[in-house]
């Protein structure tokens, strides 16, 4: 797993790349983590090139989901494939997090 981000004065965009497991997940709590990150207005996830994802990795969304909400961060995925998406599906996450399809919708969110 690689995470890269990018920031402007309100946004931090982190791009990930690879499989997002138990063991990469601590790579991307460690981010999410960071008290910078509730500085920003938005956190966009690119998941373009994130071709699985465990439920860790879940974990780690929905364990920052309402500390980001408290902070009035939005927390906005896009660029998601769809075997990833599916997952997302499945488990109801959809419902909570909030999923567009491209980096445009996602800054207009």
């Amino acid at each position: 797993m690689k995470i890269t981000q990018h920031s402007s004065a309100t946004t931090l965009t982190l791009s990930l790349d690879g499989e997002l497991d138990a063991s990469s997940s601590v790579l991307l709590d460690t981010e999410l983590a960071k008290p910078e990150t509730l500085q920003f207005q938005k956190v966009l996830i690119d998941c373009q090139k994130l071709n699985y994802i465990s439920s860790a990795g879940l974990g780690v969304f929905i364990s920052h989901l309402q500390q980001f909400q408290d902070a009035g961060v939005k927390l906005v995925f896009f660029n998601m494939q769809d075997k990833v998406h599916n997952v997302f599906e499945i488990l109801g996450l959809d419902a909570l997090m909030t999923i567009v399809p491209s980096e445009a919708e996602a800054t207009a969110v």
